[in-house]
């Protein structure tokens, strides 16, 4: 039978709070606590999970150096899933400002012909370009919902907007790509 360990037992809050005075143990029991949830949520929203990696690392330090910031020390788990959806948008984002038409290549069956791949690969980018287009909001929202299977609930508790907003923002985007990709009907 293990010993109690009353950092190892202690709720967020506290432990949040002792972190935030300097309490690297206290910081650790926080880091074991939600890092494989944060690493999920990462590795959803990027299709990665190298990448799920650097983002939470990239959090973690950063939570190490705001957590004095964090208003309501209890809501830690919260606020660490929200740093980590922003900074997977971020990537995201960085991705397509350097994004390949190959990188967007779809699987395609081994006895497709050169010419339908090669309307998918036309296809794959004027549906890029299309997203590129969309307003931030949408964007966000339709990136999250639909390449990261994100629920509804969560994306709006990610954004920090009601749920109402969501699904208005994702039906504005789904009109626009609709609208954006008529020529391929």
């Amino acid at each position: 039978m293990r010993a109690a360990d009353p950092v190892n037992d202690a709720p967020d809050g506290i432990l949040a709070a002792r972190a935030a005075d300097g309490d690297t143990r206290a910081f650790e029991v926080l880091m074991h606590r939600h890092g494989s949830l944060m690493r999920v949520y990462a590795a959803k929203i990027l299709g990665s999970s190298a990448e799920a990696d650097d983002v939470v690392q990239d959090v973690f330090i950063q939570a190490w150096r705001q957590l004095d910031r964090l208003a309501d020390p209890s809501a830690v788990r919260s606020w660490l899933m929200r740093m980590v959806g922003n900074r997977s948008i971020e990537r995201i984002r960085r991705r397509r400002d350097v994004a390949n038409i190959d990188d967007w290549d779809a699987p395609l069956a081994s006895n497709e012909t050169p010419e339908r791949i090669v309307e998918i690969r036309l296809q794959m980018g004027e549906l890029a370009q299309v997203v590129a287009g969309l307003p931030d909001g949408q964007r966000q929202c339709w990136v999250l919902r639909e390449l990261g299977g994100i629920s509804y609930a969560d994306i709006a508790e990610q954004l920090d907007i009601p749920n109402s907003t969501v699904r208005g923002q994702l039906a504005r985007a789904r009109r626009r790509i609709i609208q954006g990709m008529e020529a391929w009907r």
